[in-house]
């Protein structure tokens, strides 16, 4: 691994400083591309307008039309915590904007598979719904869109994802990544899209006199759950987006939040009132997402949905549970899928440039955690398969992938189903994580067509596993106090939580659990605690280490813990 120090420009660094940023903080944000206070302002006001978005108008006024005409209005959802969040908050927003008939459908990962398909808009229609609108999903339905309009319903597709060849004929799209589309945060999650539209039809509806300022509804309400599923979906944390979570965050800090996030933090053991970043990607959207991936979404998405505290207790519980299930299968999977990615190469030799792998055995609901985990571990894209569970589908493969930074996992695969027609049933995604259906028959070929990509796209360079750092950490910020300045702050995915950097003295260490190590290392002359989950591997006397900061609790005192997440060499 290689250590490198993030750049720092002192102007930046500086400017921050001296407009009342802490002076470790205003280093840490310089080094992420913050020029100006203005940027960290987190206030409302400072939002994106809704105007940018392409087709949010017409949006807008589709759905007024449907409220006052008290049309029946259903939205399909992803069965993943971005999906989820976005349904509740759709439905929650809806209700508070006057519609009388808002249902939901989320389709069956296995059952059903990804998007709006027809058969999906046949359920839709059979309900008896008038009007049909997706939630972090749609722009690749072209099929499915083209039924619901055949069946009579109008189409409203809200999606964050990039767009294939063809776009569906529904009729509104509002994607920040479509064709046309100026609006300035393309990495928007498909929650934030939807808390977007429902800006905009208050704003259509005010103009209709339905409510004025004073009176309108207050959506801000709803911001804790748009904090969670943008944050859960990795997506990046560009200015605006920040700005969304960070005022999510504030109002679960004071207690202002639904009872379903409030259950979450209790079966996590999580403090809603110090809520952080972290709590929504480790805790809380784990969670949920297991609900889609094992189970059934519903119970994610009626957990958000819930005003009954006793409900959403017993809901919170049952994810909880599926959780712990998901974690078990996840476990084995992920040892089994290690071996399998292993076997490829020979020890002494590097890793080929792409990885794909399946197992029967494999459970299709956490190929993707999978993915993940072998990616980080080998630094290579990463596709996991596993044999579909629906019925007569039983030859199709269902994988997932992710990849590392210079390697757009979409425009791959759309290279590989150019280059192998026939081979990609479907696909689709983003740069760093995207999905497709291959026959069983194809893998071998999707195998050797992806690595082909591989090897013409990435050099060694890119293939040699990076980890950004802040640098080393100026003794007197290894404070408790310090940790918990950090923690408030709003990190994720494109703004990444600081680690720094530095050489220390490994005083002792020792393997707890039998897969993490613990050690006593001395930091810039003084003795501090630190553990590396995972490893094994014991370090020499002097090491250079990548770390993070954690307050650890000891009978009532809090101490700083540097948790390890690199060395280099």
């Amino acid at each position: 691994m290689k250590i490198e120090i993030r750049d720092v420009p002192p102007r930046a660094a500086w400017a921050l400083e001296q407009a009342g940023v802490h002076p470790l903080l205003a280093r840490l944000f310089a080094a992420r591309g913050v020029t100006s206070r203005d940027e960290l302002d987190d206030g409302l006001a400072r939002l994106l307008p809704p105007a940018g978005l392409r087709g949010v108008q017409e949006a807008a006024v589709l759905l007024a039309d449907a409220i006052a005409a008290q049309q029946r209005l259903c939205i399909v959802a992803d069965y993943d915590c971005d999906g989820a969040t976005a349904c509740a908050v759709g439905i929650r927003g809806l209700r508070l904007l006057g519609a009388q008939h808002v249902s939901y459908l989320v389709p069956d990962r296995v059952v059903d598979g990804y998007g709006l398909t027809p058969p999906i808009a046949e359920r839709v229609a059979t309900q008896g719904a008038d009007v049909l609108i997706t939630v972090d999903n749609g722009i690749a339905s072209v099929e499915g869109v083209a039924r619901a309009r055949e069946l009579g319903l109008k189409v409203l597709v809200t999606d964050h994802h990039l767009p294939g060849s063809e776009l569906p004929s529904a009729d509104c799209i509002v994607n920040p990544n479509q064709p046309g589309c100026d609006f300035e945060s393309k990495s928007i999650a498909g929650v934030g899209v939807m808390f977007y539209v429902l800006m905009a039809l208050r704003a259509e509806l005010r103009q209709r006199g339905a409510f004025d300022q004073a009176t309108q509804p207050k959506l801000d309400a709803l911001l804790p759950l748009v904090a969670l599923g943008t944050v859960a979906d990795v997506v990046r944390l560009d200015a605006n987006n920040r700005r969304l979570v960070a005022q999510g965050l504030k109002r679960i800090r004071a207690g202002q939040l639904p009872v379903g996030l409030s259950a979450l933090f209790s079966v996590a053991a999580r403090a809603s009132q110090k809520a952080t970043t972290f709590d929504f990607g480790f805790a809380l959207g784990p969670r949920i997402n297991a609900a889609g991936r094992l189970a059934d979404m519903t119970l994610g998405i009626e957990l958000l949905l819930t005003d009954d505290a006793a409900r959403a207790d017993e809901l919170a519980r049952t994810l909880d549970g599926i959780n712990r299930e998901r974690r078990e299968i996840e476990g084995g999977m992920r040892q089994q899928a290690m071996q399998i990615a292993e076997g490829l190469f020979d020890v002494e030799d590097e890793p080929p440039s792409a990885i794909a792998v399946f197992d029967p055995d494999f459970h299709e609901g956490v190929v993707g955690i999978v993915a993940a985990r072998l990616k980080d571990r080998l630094h290579r894209p990463t596709f996991v398969f596993a044999a579909s569970s629906a019925p007569g589908r039983e030859h199709e493969l269902k994988g997932s992938g992710r990849s590392i930074p210079g390697f757009h996992l979409r425009d791959a695969l759309d290279l590989v189903a150019k280059r192998h027609p026939g081979v990609l049933s479907k696909f689709g995604g983003h740069a760093m994580a995207a999905g497709c259906t291959i026959a069983e028959e194809h893998f071998d070929t999707f195998e050797q067509a992806l690595q082909q990509v591989a090897a013409e796209w990435l050099d060694a360079a890119t293939l040699t596993r990076r980890l950004e750092t802040d640098g080393p950490l100026p003794p007197e910020y290894r404070r408790p106090d310090m940790v918990d300045t950090l923690h408030r702050e709003v990190w994720g995915q494109g703004f990444a939580p600081p680690v720094f950097s530095e050489e220390v003295e490994v005083i002792s260490q020792r393997l707890v659990g039998e897969k993490h190590l613990a050690l006593k290392l001395r930091h810039q002359g003084q003795p501090v605690d630190g553990i590396w989950f995972g490893h094994t591997e014991p370090l020499p006397a002097r090491a250079q280490l990548a770390f993070r900061l954690e307050a650890d609790e000891w009978q009532g005192v809090r101490r700083v813990r540097l948790l390890v997440e690199g060395v280099a060499g």
